[in-house]
């Protein structure tokens, strides 16, 4: 039995963040019921048409989940969402805010009829301040948070490639809900859960926070190098190659001089002796280095690197990605089904000993299951004001 099977899900749900949560859910075996616009449904299914006429990131965060189109705002929908909430452990939503409240959906009014419930409300910056109306998106978060400011070139900032701020946010939203899940098992009791995009965020960017209060500089944007170690990033090597190399420490470095550099007199110059010396040198350094590396292919490089325990990496295309030989070699890649056609997967991250393989179930058309939910949850008595 998957861990998760005998609870039932409901989400009002778009965009990443909720979706990235309660998809994380439904491959515990949960069973997630996402409530989604009549017509156009969530618009992250509009995205993009990449994945068989549907878009990556719907692709990537709805899979196993059922989808009911419902409009709430019309009494006998809202009524039908508000019985399936009542025979529900977990309801999140991350509407606009104040529409939860305008609709009965918030953490209070719903916990008063159903106080097991578990209520996880998703914002971009959480309720009450000067931001609590503001619209908020991943690159506008990433932001407000300093983000940009240590990302991308001494010349210029650049966003995150993903939706870290979305994932960040889905990711506290999913460990906060299996919290409560714990807590609701000791107690009887439910709880409402506040998430905030900026608060996700920003604990992730409390290290260039500490760094810049304490050193009393801004963190510098340093492109794929990093900031306060060398040698630590990308080097050139023979047939316009790249490998990324990362010396955690003097010990390292020496070695490094003398097996791969073949210039072991450079690990006492007093210009890198120490990983302060080498940042502070660190253009002289990469000079230095990639003239010795141009010798070699990247192959050899990286062979090099493994024979003395030097950690290194190739930077890898998309393409390679998918055929990633770790990942081929552990059988990582599963199939979900979408009304296009199959669609290459990954298993979820942890792997639980002895457990069964995460559901992975398929992606939902629009409105895929509305009429059997109309139909399970059709009012036909009063909603109960407690248990399921």
């Amino acid at each position: 039995m998957n861990a998760l099977a005998d609870l039932t899900v409901v989400s009002l749900e778009q965009a990443v963040a909720a979706p990235f949560a309660t998809r994380q859910l439904a491959d515990l075996g949960a069973r997630v019921i996402k409530i989604e616009r009549p017509g156009a449904g969530d618009f992250a299914r509009h995205y993009d048409t990449a994945v068989h006429g549907t878009s990556s990131y719907f692709a990537w965060l709805n899979r196993g989940k059922q989808s009911a189109a419902l409009d709430v705002k019309q009494p006998a929908d809202l009524a039908l969402v508000k019985r399936m909430i009542a025979n529900a452990d977990i309801f999140v939503q991350n509407l606009a805010p104040g529409a939860a409240a305008r609709l009965g959906l918030d953490a209070d009014t719903l916990r008063a009829d159903h106080p097991d419930l578990i209520v996880c409300s998703i914002s971009g910056y959480g309720p009450g301040g000067p931001y609590s109306g503001k619209k908020a998106y991943d690159l506008l978060v990433q932001c407000e948070t300093g983000l940009l400011s240590v990302t991308g070139t001494a010349e210029e900032p650049v966003k995150v490639g993903i939706s870290i701020a979305d994932i960040a946010t889905g990711m506290y939203a999913f460990s906060g809900i299996l919290t409560a899940l714990y807590e609701r098992q000791r107690t009887g009791d439910g709880t409402a859960l506040e998430v905030a995009m900026i608060d996700a965020l920003g604990e992730w960017m409390s290290q260039p926070y500490l760094y810049s209060e304490y050193a009393g500089a801004p963190l510098p944007r340093t492109g794929p190098r990093h900031f306060s170690i060398a040698p630590y990033g990308p080097y050139r090597t023979g047939g316009n190659a790249t490998v990324f190399i990362g010396v955690q420490n003097d010990r390292e470095w020496a070695v490094f001089c003398e097996r791969v550099l073949v210039n072991p007199a450079l690990a006492s110059d007093e210009r890198f002796v120490t990983n302060s010396e080498r940042v502070v040198h660190n253009a002289q350094l990469t000079q230095l280095i990639e003239e010795a590396l141009a010798q070699y292919d990247a192959d050899e490089v990286t062979a090099a690197l493994e024979e003395i325990g030097i950690a290194n990496a190739r930077l890898r295309t998309m393409g390679e990605f998918a055929h990633h030989p770790q990942l081929v070699a552990r059988d990582r890649w599963r199939t979900v089904e979408s009304a296009g056609g199959p669609v290459r997967s990954l298993l979820p991250p942890v792997v639980v000993a002895g457990s069964r393989e995460a559901v992975m179930g398929g992606i939902p058309v629009l409105g895929q299951h509305t009429a059997d939910l109309r139909e399970e949850f059709a009012v036909t008595e009063p909603v109960p004001t407690a248990g399921r």
